[in-house]
């Protein structure tokens, strides 16, 4: 299944460039994730643009030597200007300081993190858990979740709030994906 998923994401020419432009990225640790990855299969399956309402493009690395919001901001000013002509907006996160934020901004803690792969881990939907370099893909639950359609709530990060509301707004997106409701929670 590997072989059809790379070439569906491929077919999103923002995924494209991205990748070709990959070694002068030089992100340790480095992949590209997210929505720009499923949201192309779901858009290609919808029968839409490959890349029609694709926010944005999401790169983690992972660098625990510099933990500070400047080195993540300098990272990302280096990266915005390697893909400035693509014209579509491009997010960097170092995954060795989520653990700093992400408790602030989403209301539950977060432990730190060993590897980018460790962040691919931990998203919200296992369907969505899926990363890519040149040469190299990670889905860590496979891809027949993605091709399925079905949102699941991923036992890593069990925030029930967190996955109610991202898996609503796919599904506003993409009707025919499936939200399977989380298990019940101790005590309901």
């Amino acid at each position: 299944m590997h072989r059809p998923f790379l070439h569906d994401i491929l077919q999103n020419r923002n995924n494209q460039a991205i990748l070709e432009r990959w070694q002068a990225l030089d992100l340790p640790d480095g992949w590209l994730v997210a929505g720009c990855l499923f949201q192309t299969v779901w858009n290609l399956r919808s029968g839409r643009l490959p890349e029609a309402g694709i926010k944005d493009y999401d790169l983690f690395y992972y660098d625990p030597h510099d933990l500070s919001k400047e080195a993540e901001q300098s990272t990302q000013r280096r990266v915005d200007a390697i893909l400035a002509d693509l014209g579509a907006s491009v997010d960097v996160a170092n995954q060795a300081r989520v653990h700093l934020w992400y408790e602030a901004d989403f209301g539950h803690p977060y432990e730190p993190l060993r590897s980018a792969r460790e962040g691919i881990d931990r998203f919200l939907v296992p369907a969505t858990c899926v990363g890519v370099r040149p040469g190299d893909i990670y889905a860590p639950n496979g891809l027949a979740l993605l091709y399925e359609g079905r949102l699941t709530m991923n036992p890593l990060v069990p925030h029930r709030d967190l996955f109610e509301r991202k898996a609503a707004s796919y599904q506003e997106r993409w009707p025919w994906l499936r939200i399977e409701a989380p298990p019940a929670e101790p005590g309901s």
